[in-house]
């Protein structure tokens, strides 16, 4: 869905999979400083909406998710994850619980797939599965924000910041009053340089959580049987993720970055060597300079110096070998 803050002055358009909002505003480091000293919002309409209600909503979501939210409080935050029967990851969901419904967002155009997926595992439970994204958009306030969340707005308080599920028509009215309006590129570089995992960015068709860091925040292993619970259990229990992320300082000489799959080698080995990894998100942060997350294979030496590409690279673990 196109935004309508992209009728902003100096908005340049998302491109990819974030398509429909703007990816800057014309000053990409002013905004990253913004959102950093905990000023303005992130438009992030373009993800998607889910809500269960329903007596069972809690209880129903803790069979499927590799969350506990079974005794979820109201209005405390979470994430999950819903797992192929293989263990791998399918979606990531960001929830909250307001007392009666299940607020959750997820990837841009993902949430049909998801629906599905629910809607299929509902059986004899009381829950009701909607799709909110025509009438509901994610607005991203940051850390420190001192921005009045409107009455009976749902809200998703962490420790970076609020997500406000606010109706998409008062998007523009409380962007107004709330600005400056970041770009979903400063947001994203701010992820980056807090080792965040966003699904079709540092997963692929056979990442496991252990690869990403996920597990505890969003996976929790004191809970009971789910889809890929096993794959879960026996990698935790009895082996070793085959890959890790990691955080890579970038060259900052280098003009381009390295996009979306660029392999990842040994220094050493130079541009001919054996690929390692292969890089999943990069950015220009208004701090550190370019930078970026990648997968790489787990017996990866934690102090070996990377090349992404041709583009020289200092890695910072996130997760253990």
């Amino acid at each position: 869905m196109k935004s309508p803050l992209l009728s902003l002055p100096g908005a340049v358009a998302a491109e990819g999979r974030d398509e429909g909002v703007a990816g800057h505003y014309g000053d990409l480091f002013r905004e990253q400083r913004a959102l950093a000293d905990g000023n303005g919002l992130v438009d992030l309409s373009h993800r998607g909406v889910v809500t269960v209600t329903g007596d069972d909503r809690l209880s129903w979501l803790h069979l499927l998710l590799t969350q506990h939210v079974s005794d979820l409080a109201p209005h405390q935050a979470t994430e999950a994850l819903i797992l192929s029967a293989n263990g791998h990851i399918e979606h990531a969901m960001y929830l909250v619980d307001d007392g009666t419904t299940v607020w959750m967002h997820v990837e841009p155009d993902t949430q049909g797939d998801l629906i599905a997926y629910l809607e299929s595992m509902k059986f004899f439970y009381r829950v009701e599965v909607a799709d909110r994204t025509e009438d509901i958009a994610v607005v991203h306030l940051p850390a420190g924000s001192i921005a009045e969340v409107p009455d009976g707005v749902a809200v998703r308080e962490t420790a970076q910041g609020r997500d406000l599920f606010l109706p998409r028509a008062d998007l523009e009215a409380y962007a107004a009053a709330n600005g400056p309006v970041a770009g979903i590129l400063a947001y994203e570089a701010l992820r980056i340089e807090a080792h965040r995992p966003r699904v079709g960015f540092e997963t692929d068709h056979r990442t496991i959580p252990h690869e990403l860091g996920w597990i505890g925040t969003a996976v929790h292993l004191q809970k009971g049987c789910y889809r890929g619970q096993e794959t879960v259990a026996r990698v935790h229990n009895l082996g070793k993720p085959p890959r890790r992320l990691v955080f890579l300082h970038l060259d900052g000489s280098e003009v381009h970055l390295p996009g979306h799959g660029t392999p990842v080698r040994l220094a050493a080995d130079g541009e001919e060597g054996r690929q390692l990894g292969f890089i999943t998100t990069s950015a220009r942060h208004h701090e550190l300079g370019p930078i970026a997350l990648a997968l790489v294979k787990r017996n990866v030496a934690v102090d070996a110096e990377l090349i992404a590409g041709d583009t020289a690279a200092a890695q910072e673990t996130v997760v253990e070998p």
